[in-house]
């Protein structure tokens, strides 16, 4: 008896999915919710980003689950949702899909569940994918000891660690813009 394998998942499935999701490898991989205090950070994030990109008036600033469509890379991934993001590229046709190409800069703050071993392999296999795919910064934000780790594309294995009273940057990525690492976690809880 023959069995007929199971069809890869396509964009167009991802588009229907309820819920952040990413397409990796043909299948659609759920990303769990996350907590009150990342989320938070997040929005701090996303707020100075996209108050700068408004005076800038260049490229957009992007919330939590905005989908980004790349070509297969090596690892199977498809697509991107990173929890902010800065895109400066051309935008897609129909303004209601997914933005064809990946972030410019791509924003991952941590949630309870990406801490140890496994969650840091999982996490410097999607920076690869982000810098395999074209993304220049990846942020690794994280806010139990209230740090953000800037990684480049040129250098993926030094990050840059900012901590209280210093300035995060995304050069040259978003060319000028600082965020107070102390701003970004001004958070309660």
């Amino acid at each position: 008896m023959s069995t007929i394998p199971p069809t890869a998942a396509s964009l167009d499935d991802l588009d229907r999915v309820d819920g952040k999701a990413e397409l990796i490898g043909g299948r659609i991989i759920p990303i769990r919710p996350t907590g009150r205090r990342p989320n938070l950070v997040a929005g701090r994030i996303y707020r100075s980003l996209a108050g700068y990109t408004d005076i800038l008036r260049r490229g957009d600033a992007y919330t939590d689950n905005m989908g980004f469509a790349v070509a297969e890379l090596s690892s199977g991934r498809q697509s991107f949702s990173p929890d902010v993001a800065y895109y400066d590229g051309p935008l897609p046709r129909n303004s209601m899909r997914f933005v064809d190409g990946p972030p410019t800069f791509a924003v991952e703050v941590r949630g309870e569940g990406d801490f140890g071993p496994s969650a840091e392999a999982e996490m410097a296999a999607k920076r690869a994918d982000y810098f395999e795919a074209g993304t220049l910064i990846v942020w690794d934000v994280d806010p139990v000891d209230d740090c953000i780790r800037v990684f480049r594309a040129d250098a993926p294995d030094n990050p840059d660690a900012f901590h209280s009273g210093e300035e995060a940057d995304a050069e040259p990525a978003v060319p000028g813009w600082r965020m107070a690492v102390d701003w970004a976690f001004d958070v309660t809880g």
